[in-house]
């Protein structure tokens, strides 16, 4: 899929879109820092990796191992609902270079993640 949706830049707008919405949003804005550079490098390199692209994820980080990185956060129902909030309107945001297929295989994989990181 990075391929046929435009690689790297794709996702770099779609992280732009998603962290917007952190930002807006209190519950999730209190679990990052204040710097949300290397948050937002993180996601983008996960997702290009997770999507087909490059490894630059796992060359620097090692193996994204979701739920141990996520571990040390509370994410109750309210955490969860509100980044796929967050991560919903990035997927609207940029819906229109998306086919319906691809759109769908998207948000179905951001709603599966969401309930399997909520640790409360």
């Amino acid at each position: 899929m990075y391929d046929q949706i435009g690689g790297e830049p794709f996702f770099e707008r779609l992280v732009g879109f998603f962290y917007d919405a952190v930002e807006r949003d209190e519950v999730l804005r209190a679990m990052y820092p204040d710097d949300l550079s290397e948050a937002k490098h993180h996601l983008l390199m996960f997702l290009v990796q997770y999507w087909g692209g490059p490894r630059t994820y796992s060359e620097e980080r090692g193996h994204p191992r979701l739920r141990m990185r996520h571990a040390p956060f509370r994410i109750n129902r309210a955490a969860r609902d509100g980044w796929l909030v967050a991560m919903g309107s990035a997927l609207e945001a940029v819906r229109s270079e998306l086919s319906d297929e691809q759109f769908a295989e998207m948000n179905d994989y951001f709603t599966s993640v969401a309930h399997q990181l909520r640790n409360v």
